[in-house]
């Protein structure tokens, strides 16, 4: 299983807390599940961390079955709506977005 993660490396604007995580459930997380080819879609977001550690406030991740479904994923026109839709969810978010792929080993 292939993993892609979208880790929200800032803070998201002070008392925008609710209405970025409603952005994210009612806007977004319809599109991500539209996404061909996902397995699964999961947000995180985050209650503590390590002292010293960067701030995450939001990790999206995705699985996919194999690089390839990813890959189909990424091009597909779903994905681009998706980069526009983002665009509204930034306005309440400071900070950068920065992806990462994972191979997922089975136990």
């Amino acid at each position: 299983m292939i993993i892609r993660q979208a880790f929200f490396e800032g803070t998201i604007h002070a008392g925008r807390e609710q209405a970025f995580k409603a952005y994210v459930a009612e806007k977004l997380m319809p599109m991500w599940l539209a996404f061909p080819g996902v397995r699964e879609v999961r947000v995180l977001y985050d209650i503590e961390r390590d002292e010293g550690a960067p701030a995450y406030p939001m990790v999206l991740s995705t699985m996919y079955e194999s690089r390839e479904a990813l890959a189909a994923a990424l091009e597909s026109p779903v994905r681009y709506e998706s980069r526009e839709v983002t665009k509204g969810l930034l306005e309440m978010f400071e900070g950068r977005i920065h992806h990462h792929v994972f191979d997922l080993a089975l136990s």
